[in-house]
Order: structure tokens, then sequence, then C-alpha cells
């Protein structure tokens, strides 16, 4: 048989029994930890020191030399090194230091190692579609030699809106290979089931463009119908060759990320992390803010600052649990306030972004409200709306002044702050300056890692809404449900799940767990999805899915 039409498992079986070459392959590469008696079998007698190791061992001096390591960059690079050598080892480090090892393999760090990707290119673990070439968007699909069984998830990006660092065009490959990381480390999808793909459709970086190490396509980048076009065969190429695959989207701009959700969601089993993801952890973060308020949905009043992709998609998401509450969606379209970079959104503002649209509040609403510089700014709409949420998406740092802060604590009596952005010199307040700003009434949770503060004899624990702890129980919960579509329900319940691990109604308790026990969380929101799945009529009714669950979730172990 053709090994281009073997499982996963069977190519593997091949390579084990007759390839010495097993020792390049970071599947199946033990190193040390391979026996005399492998090392005989295998073909590999004198290509290996004399000890043998076990996996214990090895994880120990890899940790070890990682640490010896300055920067974080070269504690990525280190890594990255080793996933393109022993996949095991590679994991088994990350779990056994999964709290310090998440900000090195993805954000922050990952963005400094993508503003030198084509300078420093070591090896690729990805899949590179060009717009220029799309006849060879199948054809690049095949190379990997996977069956329609073969592929759990596959994360695609454009690489236009990074982190925060913007557009980076072919550099951006190394988001969709950390994505694939930490849905593996945080939920244990096999890693030989996923695929990372960058769309190359140009870049507009000018940087990138005059820089003769840059690797991706030299022009401008391209918009309109031949993007769309390469989107819709990107989709309809990768749901027909693995039908069994999540096809997640990662760090697209704005408009395209929501367009292509919106047009796509109900036709493909497709998740938009930047929009859903965020939005549900934002819903964690919210879920749990209730209990203490002891309010639902349905009573919220909501200013986002910061109305692009991430923002939007977290009004969605509050939008949708409003109505679920019982609003109509007129009703829980009335309750959101957008601010961005020219005030408060509203619908006599001149080329409005399509995701902006539909929470444009009526001009003839605002005519009488403070303005300066032509703009309806935070303040004033905080003193005007009272609202009971506040959400920071902007990377406007300290935009949540004291006055902002102080007039939403006049309002409500427990508002719940989200200042969301990152890294730190970014974050709109810091809990420090809220808590005693609020007299320790506010509910907060934030975008970066947060040490504990004491205030007036209270110790208050800043739960971070990091996406790490939804979107990958997600995936998983898709992956083992079979769910053909990712619904609202399942993005609720995923948010649910979440906020279920603490309890928030104790004095400076978290909104949101901790990220040291990823994996007991994502066991958690992936039973809870694909529960939903089956409630929501897009997967079949398992026995036992909490077996079913830890069943599926890949340890780095060796076979």
């Amino acid at each position: 048989m053709d090994p281009a039409h073997l499982s996963n498992q069977h190519r593997k079986d091949c390579i084990m029994t007759k390839r010495p070459e097993i020792i390049t392959d970071p599947l199946t590469n033990k190193g040390t930890a391979f026996s005399h008696e492998e090392r005989a079998k295998l073909g590999l007698t004198g290509r290996l020191p004399a000890g043998v190791e076990t996996l214990d061992q090895q994880a120990a001096r890899a940790y070890a030399q990682l640490s010896g390591f300055e920067t974080d960059l070269e504690k990525y690079i280190y890594l990255d090194q080793l996933h393109d050598r022993n996949e095991v080892l590679y994991y088994r480090v990350i779990l056994d230091h999964l709290s310090e090892m998440l900000p090195i393999v993805y954000d922050p760090t990952i963005g400094e190692a993508i503003k030198k990707w084509s300078r420093d290119y070591r090896q690729s673990r990805a899949v590179y579609l060009s717009i220029d070439r799309p006849e060879d968007v199948k054809a690049s699909f095949e190379t990997l030699g996977l069956g329609p069984d073969d592929v759990d998830l596959i994360v695609v990006s454009d690489a236009q809106e990074i982190l925060g660092i913007g557009d980076w065009g072919v550099n951006g490959t190394d988001i969709s290979v950390g994505k694939l990381a930490v849905y593996t480390a945080a939920a244990g999808i096999d890693p030989a089931r996923v695929i990372a793909v960058n769309l190359d459709v140009g870049t507009d970086n000018e940087q990138l463009l005059n820089d003769p190490a840059y690797l991706g396509n030299r022009h401008a980048r391209i918009t309109g119908k031949r993007y769309d076009d390469l989107i819709d065969l990107y989709l309809k190429t990768a749901s027909e060759m693995f039908p069994k695959a999540l096809l997640h989207f990662e760090d697209f701009g704005p408009s395209n990320a929501r367009r292509i959700l919106v047009n796509n969601r109900d036709k493909y089993r497709i998740f938009n992390d930047d929009m859903q993801g965020t939005g549900a952890i934002v819903i964690s973060s919210v879920v749990s803010g209730l209990k203490v308020t002891k309010q639902n949905f349905a009573d919220q009043r909501l200013v986002v600052y910061g109305a692009g992709t991430a923002g939007t998609g977290m009004a969605d998401q509050i939008h949708a649990a409003m109505m679920r509450d019982g609003l109509s969606a007129e009703e829980a379209k009335a309750r959101v306030w957008l601010i961005d970079i020219n005030g408060l959104v509203t619908d006599d503002m001149k080329d409005l972004p399509d995701y902006q649209q539909a929470y444009a509040r009526p001009a003839s609403e605002v005519a009488d409200w403070t303005r300066h510089d032509g703009k309806i700014g935070l303040q004033t709409v905080v003193e005007q709306v009272k609202p009971t949420i506040l959400i920071g998406t902007s990377t406007d740092h300290n935009a949540f002044t004291e006055g902002v802060i102080k007039a939403m604590a006049a309002g409500v009596d427990r508002p719940i702050i989200l200042p969301l952005s990152n890294p730190t010199e970014k974050i709109e307040a810091m809990p420090a300056d809220i808590i005693p700003w609020t007299e320790g009434r506010a509910l907060i949770a934030t975008g970066i890692p947060i040490d504990p503060i004491t205030y007036n004899g209270t110790t208050y624990h800043i739960g971070q809404a990091n996406n790490a702890l939804l979107y990958p129980g997600l995936g998983l919960g898709v992956v083992v449900s079979g769910a053909t579509h990712v619904t609202d329900g399942m993005l609720l319940a995923a948010a649910e799940a979440v906020a279920s691990q603490v309890d928030p109604t104790g004095a400076g308790a978290s909104l949101l767990p901790d990220v040291s026990n990823l994996r007991a969380s994502s066991a958690t929101v992936a039973v809870a999805v694909a529960k939903q799945a089956v409630r929501d009529g897009v997967a079949k009714p398992k026995d036992n899915l909490v077996q079913a669950v830890q069943d599926a979730m890949w340890q780095p172990v060796y076979k």
C-alpha cells in the first residue's frame, strides 16, 4: 500500500520497524531513551551514546539546559529546536513546567520570534498556501500523506493582526504552530493529527518587503475577490480532505475575521479564537462576577473600550447571553456601547467597519453628551451609562483613569472591570490602582498575570483572562463529540465550565482559575462542550463522555 494512504499510527509502526531514520522524525524519535535492544532492531547501533535514559532523566536535562538561557527568546528558540527533534520530550518539558512555559512557547515571547522569523529561519512545521498559486492548495496538503481520518485540527493564519504587533506576513507562521502547541499541552490534542497553515497573501509591512531575508510573497496584501476566493478554496479543500478537522482561524484582520466567520460558520466546522474564544473567556469572567452580584446577563450594561475584532467579539458573546436571559435582539443591543479611537461609536460616523455597525448608537440619543475634540470619550460614556461591565481591549495604557474608575464605582455597587490589553505597558489600568479607587468593590480580571494584592487587610487574587483556559478544551470537546459546527451554546458551555472551577464569592477571590492545572481544566471544558454539542443537535450522543475525553487526551510518553 502507498504510504500516503496509511493512517498515522500505521505509518509510525512501519517507521518503528523498518527505518533507522526514526531518530530524525520528531514524532518517533526517543533519542537516548532507545534501549540497546531497540537500537539493534531499528538499525541505530552506534548512532547514539552508550547511556540509556528514562524520559524523566531526559526532561530534567532539557529543563536544565533551558534554564541556562538568559532571555525568553533564547528559551523559545531552544524549545523550538527541541520540538523539531523530539515531540514527546518537548511536551513533557512544557507540561512539567506549564505556567512557566506557556508565555515562552506562545504569547508574549512568540511576538519577538515572529519579528525575526525569516532571518532566523530553521525548519518548517507548516503548510504554506500562496495567493499567487491557488492551484497548489490541494497538492500542498497532499504532500503530508494524511488521509481523511487522520486530522483533528488545522490552525490557519494570514498573520494580518498578530498579538498587538500587526501585519507580519509569512513570518506569522509560528502563530499557527504555537497555537497547536498550546492545544496539545493544555488539552492533549494529538500532535500527529494537526496541521499548521500560513495563508501568504502578501504583506503591507514595508520593513518586511524591503528585507532581503524575507521569505514570503513580496507584494502588498491582496484584498477583495482574490482574497475571498483563496479563503473559499482553503475551506472547501481542507474540509473535503480532512472532514473531521476543526478549522481554527487565528490573527486575521478585524473585517476579514468577522466576515469569514459569519459567512461560513453554518457551512463548516470553523472557530475563530480572536472573536469567539476571547469573547467566551470574558463571558467566564462575567459569569463569575454575576455570582457575586447575584444578577443575570439581562441586567447588565456593557461598555467596550477598543472596538476591534476582540472587543466586538466580546460584545457579540455578551449580547447573545443577554438574549438567552430573555432580552430581544434590540433590547440587548441597547445595552451595549462601543468606543474606538474616534470615541463612542454612533450611526452618523462615516465608513464604520461592518463589525461595529450593529452596535452603533443613534446619534440623536447622545446629541447633548459632552464632547472633547468632537469625540464622546470614555469618562462621559461611563458617567452617562453607569455600566455594570467595563472591558478594555484598546492597548491604550492607563486609559481607565481614576476618574473613569470612580465613575464606575459611583454608578454600581460591584462593577466588573476587565482591562484585558497586554503586555503590561498596554494595559488600561493596573488592579493595584483599581482596587483602592473602588474601595475594594471592583470585580477584576486582566489580560496579564498579576500577583496578589493586599488592601485593607484583604488579599485580592486577580484572574488572568487567558484564552488558553478555554479554547484547548473547546477544541477537544469538538474532536471527542464529532460536532459538525461550533454553536453559541457550545461557547457558553465552555465559558460556564471555566467559571465553574472557582468560587468567586469569597473576599478577594479570583474570577478565573489558574493556568497551572490546565489539563484538568481543559478536560472539564471538553466534557461540557461535548454535552452541549449533543443538546444543540450538532453531534450524536456518546456513552460516558467523561471517559471518552480522558481516553482522547494524548500523553507525552514514549510508546
